[in-house]
C-alpha cells in the first residue's frame, strides 16, 4: 500500500467528512489540503469515516461498487472502479418517501444488488464464484451525495476521484426493488437487462447492463478481490450494489424516480 497521510490525519478528514454530513455543509476538497494524498489514503480516510459511523451504531450491511463503465473511468483518469461502504440507516423500501433534507448534493443511479447467500473472497474469485454465492439479484436505485466542494470556490478547481473514494464513494442510500430473482434462473442473460429511468414522468436515462464490466458479476469479482489485500470478505447476507449502467440523474425535493427495469420489475422513490 501506497499512503502518505498518518492515522491522525486520516481520522481528522474523516471527522471533516461526519461534520459535513451532520451541518449539511459540504467540506473542502481533501485532494487540495493534501496534494500528495494517493489512492491508498483515500480508502484510509473512508475506512477512518466508517469507523466512527460504527462507533456511532452503525452497523455494516454491505458494500458498492463504483465507476465500472469505460466512461467514467476514462472521464476521472482511473483505470479499475472504486468502492464503499453501505450501512444500515441507508436502506429504504421500493416506493419510501426520502427526507431530501437528510443530503447535500443528490444524485440517483440505476443499478443491480447482489445478495450473498455465501462469503466472497480474494484474491481468485471469478464470475462463477459470484453467480454460485448469490442467493438473489434485485433492482436498486443508488442515491449518491457529495460531503465534499464539488468545485472549490476558491480556485475554481473541480474535486478528484480521490475526494470521491474517500467521501465512501459518494454513497449516500439504497433502494432496493421488490421482485429479486435467482441469477441461474434459465433465459435469464443480466448482461441484457435495461433500465429506463424517469424523473416525474420524463424519461431521463436509460442503460444495459452490460456497461459494467460486460455483466454485473463482474464487479461483484472484482470487489471480492480487491478487498482481499484489505483482508476483509464478502458476508453471506451483505448486499452489494454492482455499479450504474446510467449516468448519473440530478435530484431535488419534490421529485419522483421510478426505474423500469421490464420483466424483473421497477423500483421507485420519492424525495420528500
Amino acid at each position: 500500500m501506497s499512503t502518505t497521510l498518518s492515522p491522525e490525519a486520516c481520522r481528522e478528514a474523516a471527522a471533516r467528512l461526519e461534520e459535513a454530513e451532520r451541518t449539511r455543509v459540504p467540506c473542502g476538497q481533501l485532494s487540495l489540503a493534501h496534494p500528495g494524498m494517493t489512492t491508498d489514503d483515500a480508502y484510509a480516510i473512508q475506512a477512518a469515516w466508517m469507523a466512527l459511523k460504527q462507533q456511532a451504531g452503525r452497523t455494516v450491511k454491505g458494500h458498492k461498487i463504483g465507476l465500472t463503465s469505460k466512461a467514467m473511468q476514462r472521464a476521472v483518469r482511473i483505470d479499475e472502479p472504486d468502492f464503499g461502504v453501505l450501512l444500515d440507516d441507508m436502506f429504504y423500501r421500493d416506493g419510501a418517501t426520502i427526507p431530501a433534507g437528510r443530503f447535500l448534493q443528490l444524485k440517483v443511479e440505476a443499478e443491480l444488488a447482489f445478495i450473498l447467500a455465501k462469503p466472497l473472497t480474494g484474491p481468485d474469485c471469478t464470475l462463477f464464484d459470484v453467480l454460485d454465492a448469490t442467493a438473489y439479484v434485485v433492482p436498486a436505485l443508488e442515491i449518491l451525495d457529495a460531503r465534499i466542494q464539488r468545485v472549490d470556490p476558491a480556485t475554481g478547481r473541480t474535486r478528484t476521484v480521490l475526494d470521491t473514494i474517500a467521501d465512501n464513494a459518494a454513497n449516500a442510500a439504497i433502494v432496493l426493488g421488490g421482485r429479486p430473482f435467482r441469477p441461474d434462473a434459465l433465459n435469464i442473460d443480466m448482461r441484457r437487462i435495461g433500465a429506463i429511468v424517469s424523473r416525474n414522468g420524463e424519461v431521463e436515462e436509460t442503460g444495459l447492463a452490460a456497461g459494467v464490466l460486460n455483466h454485473p458479476g463482474h464487479g461483484i469479482a472484482w470487489l471480492a478481490n480487491r478487498l482481499h489485500r484489505h483482508g476483509v470478505t464478502l458476508a453471506a447476507g451483505e448486499v452489494v450494489l454492482a455499479g450504474s449502467f446510467i449516468r448519473p440523474i440530478d435530484v431535488a425535493q419534490g421529485d419522483t424516480i421510478v426505474a423500469d427495469y421490464g420483466d424483473f420489475g421497477s423500483v421507485a422513490c420519492h424525495f420528500g
